[in-house]
């Protein structure tokens, strides 16, 4: 049997007909480039999140950009956030010329650990940016509280999160702006790159929208310096398609969670990021686990040892992962090097003792075959292999030792 770690074949036999069909009114119609499918689009996810305007834009990295220049961050000023997150999170910051201050992620959760951020926070910080991870959301009602005392602003990074709930509010409606990726692979995907940005403040949104279009507020008169980052009709005319799909399937990814958490729970080598709070409804974008790593250990060679193979003595993730692909199961790794330790920011100077959790855990998760597609029957069969793949491995260790 063999299992991708995601797959849109199973989808696109579903709604392959629908989509080509809109498609293709799109390639007759001649306009590519805005256009009523972008409205359309525009309005029906601003109905799902829960605001008053959605800005669509190219990539869910532009839409970080997009709002840290709405919100006039830039040279000087700090946006605290998590060293455990794609690299986009901290390139967004730096490339407005902002400084990404990381904080440590909470061992249960593995995400920003919100008791660690007041006391990053002085007279430079401008906004702290939460990166809802895996589905998972953070805490927000202490993050709006963080915000309010110290009269900062909150971007909410939603990539991995379309339709996860805090409470009773979607995320991307909390905070002053919400972020989104269309990245195929994401709870609501296009078929390519596409973004999205979200706020119910009108000067904010009026502000992106002239930023995503060189700076224009008007065709040929541009006030600012801005960006060709827009969401493109024939994206639009796709996620047109698919939205009214997202909650079945985000129903499906919950029930196929709660399978694996079933099927897994016995395992006392693996964990599961807890979720954070029981206001949470979890969208599921990857179903992560934690393989328990008693041979860990840390040193100056840190980078280099992402890149050896499967050292038996430093990771019994990299082991699974491996002999778990040789039974046809495909998994991924989110992330194998957090942000600090990325050598971009070799010149940082991050203080990595202050970011311990975040390298361990780099070290230890590892993502299943999680798509709303997914049979029970691989389900199982992901299972039983993983359960006996890690009897072998720490058997391995164990010898080796």
């Amino acid at each position: 049997m063999q299992i991708p770690p995601f797959t849109l074949d199973r989808q696109f036999q579903e709604i392959g007909s629908e989509i080509q069909s809109e498609v293709s009114k799109v390639l007759k119609g001649g306009q590519y480039i805005g256009g009523q499918e972008i409205a359309k689009f525009e309005e029906s996810f601003s109905n799902l999140i829960g605001v008053e305007n959605t800005i669509g834009c190219n990539s869910g990295t532009d839409a970080l950009v997009l709002a840290l220049r709405a919100l006039d961050i830039g040279v000087g000023d700090e946006v605290i956030t998590s060293s455990f997150s794609f690299f986009a999170t901290a390139e967004a910051i730096s490339a407005v010329g902002a400084n990404p201050v990381l904080v440590d992620i909470d061992p249960e959760t593995y995400l920003i650990n919100t008791e660690l951020i007041e006391q990053e926070i002085n007279s430079n910080t401008k906004a702290i940016m939460p990166v809802h991870l895996f589905g998972n959301a953070v805490n927000m009602s202490l993050i709006k509280s963080l915000a309010k005392k110290y009269d900062l602003k909150v971007i909410e990074d939603c990539a991995q999160a379309t339709c996860t709930m805090w409470e009773t509010s979607k995320v991307g409606s909390i905070g002053d702006i919400g972020c989104f990726s269309f990245f195929p692979t994401k709870n609501l995907g296009a078929a390519g790159d596409g973004g999205a940005v979200t706020t119910s403040d009108q000067k904010i949104a009026k502000k992106i929208r002239e930023l995503a279009v060189h700076g224009s507020p008007i065709r040929y008169h541009h006030t600012q310096i801005g960006y060709n980052s827009r969401l493109d009709t024939i994206q639009a005319a796709i996620l047109n398609i698919k939205i009214k799909y997202i909650s079945k399937w985000i129903n499906n990814r919950q029930k196929i969670a709660n399978n694996y958490l079933d099927l897994l729970e016995k395992n006392p080598f693996i964990s599961f990021p807890k979720i954070s709070s029981d206001s949470i409804s979890h969208s599921w974008n990857q179903f992560v686990i934690k393989l328990r790593n008693d041979k860990y250990f840390l040193n100056e060679d840190f980078l280099n040892l992402f890149d050896t193979d499967c050292k038996k003595y430093y990771s019994l993730r990299n082991l699974v992962k491996q002999q778990l692909f040789e039974k046809g199961i495909n998994s991924i790794i989110y992330y194998p090097i957090p942000i600090h330790a990325q050598i971009a920011y070799k010149n940082k100077n991050f203080s990595r003792a202050k970011l311990i959790n975040t390298e361990r855990i780099c070290t230890e998760v590892l993502s299943l075959p999680m798509f709303p597609e997914i049979s029970y029957e691989e389900q199982v069969y992901v299972a039983e292999n993983l359960n006996k793949v890690l009897k072998n491995c720490i058997q391995e260790i164990q010898i080796s030792a």
